[in-house]
């Protein structure tokens, strides 16, 4: 069993505008997420064997969507599972259209996805108590595709890894 989510996975410049503003925040209060691990999180899977791996990568492999442009402008901080995230206002009509598509697909495996609204964020760190100041800033993500990817344990952490990539058309 693997534990797998699909996710918007950013290019090394959006990682490194993402990680730039991770460095300029204070680290006493929480800990900040590894650059190589950062992304947008479309649908969580959880545990998945084999067989329903196999079959989720050839279901979502005739979505279509366009390219689109996140814009992450506004910190959070959300207290139930105390992570500092970068946010976006408004974001085209395609996230949605992706998101939703994933989801249907998903849920013709049988697996369970989450209930509530949809929110498109960047979690930047854990463990945090309180909002962090930050100066005002904005990063443009140019989103071309989408991955499946799998959360890995390690000694030094939770490690992501990126199995299979679909670009959009």
């Amino acid at each position: 069993m693997k534990r797998l989510f699909f996710a918007l996975w950013p290019s090394d410049k959006v990682r490194k505008q993402i990680d730039a503003f991770n460095c300029v925040m204070p680290t006493a209060r929480f800990k900040k997420i590894k650059a190589d691990n950062l992304h947008v999180t479309l649908v969580f899977l959880g545990n998945v064997d084999v067989e329903t791996e196999l079959l989720l990568r050839q279901l979502v492999s005739d979505i279509k969507v366009e390219s689109f442009v996140l814009h992450f402008d506004q910190l959070a901080f959300w207290s139930k599972p105390r992570i500092l995230c970068l946010l976006t206002q408004h974001y085209d009509e395609q996230l949605l259209m992706l998101f939703n598509a994933l989801k249907g697909k998903v849920e013709q495996c049988s697996i369970k996805t989450e209930d509530r609204p949809y929110k498109p964020h960047i979690t930047v760190a854990r463990k945090a108590g309180e909002l962090s100041d930050a100066e005002a800033f904005v990063i443009h993500w140019p989103v071309q595709s989408f991955c499946l990817v799998e959360s890995c344990s390690t000694v030094g952490g939770v490690h992501y890894q990126v199995i299979q990539s679909w670009d959009f058309n």
